[in-house]
C-alpha cells in the first residue's frame, strides 16, 4: 500500500491537512489541492491511483472534476460530502465516483473505504465464484444475453457488436448480475460482493450504479423486483 498514491481535493485548510497526515501514517502517498482546477492538473500530471474529491470546492466544483476525470479515465473515484442526505452525493456517483463518504469522517473509517476501493478494483479480473461459461462457438468466457455479450476473461462487453465501456465498478455490477441470470440479488448482496463492504452501506451507491449500467447495456436489461433487488433477464 506503501506505493498508493491519493489525489485528495479538499478547500478546508484543516481537513485537509489533518486528513492528509492520517492517509500518510497509513502508507499512502498523498497529493493535496485545495480548489478543483489545481486538483485537475495534478490529476492530469501525476496520474494517481486515487482520487478523493470534495463535493464544494472553488474554482471547479468535486462532481465536475470527477466527471472531467472519468473522461479521461477509470481511476477509482470516491467523493466527500457534509450532508449524507445532500443531492450531491447523487449528483457525484452519476457522474462517475465509485463511493462516497460523508463528514465528518474517522479516519479509520476514511482508509478502510479506500482500501475496499482499491481491492475491488485490484480484483476486476471476476467476481469470487464466478463461472466461466462456453457459447456455441466454443468461445470460453464469453456469456450471451440476446444481443449483449459479456466476457468474463478478457473483461470486454459488447452490444449488437459494439463496444461498451464500462468502469471497473459497473464491470463488476455487470459480472455479478451475469454469472446469476434470472437470480434476484438484494442491494446487501450486492454491497457486499461489488463494493466489498462487510459492514452496512448506502444503498444509493447500487441504485446510482445500476441506472448507469442500464444507460449503457439497455434499460430494459436489469429489471426491479420492487422490495427485493435487481436481476438481469435471462
Amino acid at each position: 500500500m506503501a506505493e498508493t498514491h491519493v489525489l485528495f481535493v479538499e478547500d478546508d485548510d484543516v481537513i485537509r491537512e489533518a486528513t492528509t497526515l492520517a492517509l500518510e501514517r497509513d502508507g499512502f502517498v498523498v497529493t493535496a489541492m485545495p480548489d478543483g482546477l489545481s486538483g485537475l492538473e495534478s490529476f492530469r500530471a501525476d496520474r494517481p491511483d486515487i482520487a478523493l474529491l470534495d463535493v464544494m470546492v472553488p474554482g471547479m466544483d468535486g462532481v465536475s472534476l470527477c466527471r472531467r476525470i472519468r473522461d479521461e479515465s477509470t481511476v477509482p473515484v470516491i467523493m466527500l460530502s457534509a450532508r449524507a442526505d445532500s443531492i450531491d452525493v447523487v449528483l457525484g456517483l452519476e457522474a462517475g465516483a465509485d463511493d462516497y463518504v460523508t463528514k465528518p469522517f474517522d479516519g479509520s473509517v476514511l482508509v478502510a473505504r479506500i482500501r475496499a476501493v482499491l481491492r475491488r478494483f485490484g480484483h476486476a479480473g471476476g467476481p469470487q465464484g464466478g463461472v466461466t461459461e462456453e457459447d456455441d462457438s466454443g468461445e470460453r468466457g464469453v456469456l450471451l444475453f440476446g444481443d449483449l455479450e459479456v466476457d468474463t476473461e478478457g473483461m470486454e462487453v459488447r452490444k449488437a457488436g459494439a463496444s461498451v465501456a464500462l468502469t471497473p465498478t459497473e464491470m463488476r455490477l455487470l459480472l455479478e448480475f451475469s454469472t446469476s441470470p434470472g437470480t434476484v440479488l438484494s442491494r446487501d448482496r450486492l454491497l457486499e460482493r461489488v463494493w466489498d463492504y462487510d459492514w452496512g452501506g448506502d444503498t444509493r451507491v447500487v441504485d446510482v450504479h445500476v441506472q448507469r449500467l442500464r444507460t449503457k447495456i439497455g434499460q430494459d436489461r436489469i429489471e426491479t423486483v420492487r422490495g427485493f433487488g435487481y436481476k438481469l433477464k435471462a
